[in-house]
């Protein structure tokens, strides 16, 4: 988003992410904290799959860019952490994420110090 974007939030309750062929591409911005990242990486594995079959053979559909930040205490609490990395590297530029932790002890593994803030 740039300053003055418009964009629509959602919390919570019954939501879902179901582009059809032919309609216009979105850009989404997924914000997760702690085990709520269950609906949003369900969200994230419908998109890889999208991308999938455009690569592949082509489906229709038109599909924009996905930007995760996903927060927890510390690395060991991010759930699918290596799910999600192996997305990134599977579609890189199209899905994107940032991984923050609040009470990080220990020294975070090479492969997340790109993708992680905090403490």
């Amino acid at each position: 988003c740039t300053l003055d974007s418009e964009v629509a939030l959602r919390v919570g309750g019954d939501f879902f992410f179901d582009p059809q062929p032919g309609d216009s591409p979105v850009n989404l911005v997924l914000i997760a904290g702690g085990v709520g990242i269950n609906p949003l990486f369900s969200i994230l594995l419908h998109i890889a799959d999208l991308h999938g079959y455009q690569e592949g053979k082509g489906n229709g559909h038109k599909l924009g860019t996905v930007k995760l930040y996903y927060s927890a205490k510390n690395t060991r609490e991010l759930l699918f952490k290596k799910n999600i990395l192996g997305l990134m590297n599977k579609f890189p530029g199209k899905i994107t994420c940032c991984f923050h932790v609040t009470q990080q002890r220990s020294q975070i593994c090479k492969e997340l110090q790109p993708h992680v803030t905090g403490k």
